[in-house]
């Protein structure tokens, strides 16, 4: 594949409280044949028994997360729990962007403001609304992955 080197990538930012559906909206997109690519986010908390690294999550050691953090290479990253970090890894755009694509995320929605806001213009960002916050109370006890 030839990359344009005058390619000026966009972004995509979906966003919303988990169980909402975003990812379930991401995965749709990414289908469509749409020139996308899924932005992986890092993690530092344990793999999930179905989760593959580098395809839902990079992980990451606190400590190697928190050097990272040092090192300013997430474009944004939080602490949502005691050493359980999340974040985006600036390399990451970086990567999909150098592949000639547009970078699509799936993140929560104090991610995808910090996102926005570092790229400005080149971001588009969607939040999804939840039908009711019963909806997601049942989406989330049916997932059975937090407490």
């Amino acid at each position: 594949m030839e990359i344009n080197q005058e390619f000026k990538g966009k972004l995509i930012i979906f966003s919303a409280p988990s169980g909402a559906g975003k990812t379930t909206i991401v995965h749709h997109l990414l289908k469509s044949g749409l020139d996308l690519q899924f932005s992986i986010s890092a993690a530092s908390r344990e793999k999930r028994k179905n989760e593959i690294d580098g395809k839902d999550y990079y992980f990451i050691p606190a400590d190697e997360f928190r050097k990272k953090i040092e090192n300013n290479e997430f474009l944004e990253w939080e602490e949502v729990y005691k050493d359980h970090y999340y974040g985006t890894l600036k390399s990451e755009v970086e990567r999909i962007w150098s592949e000639g694509l547009h970078v699509i995320f799936d993140v929560d929605v104090v991610g995808g403001m910090n996102i926005k806001k570092y790229y400005g213009d080149r971001a588009l960002s969607v939040f999804v609304m939840p039908p009711s916050v019963k909806h997601l109370e049942e989406r989330l006890r049916k997932r059975s992955t937090d407490s």
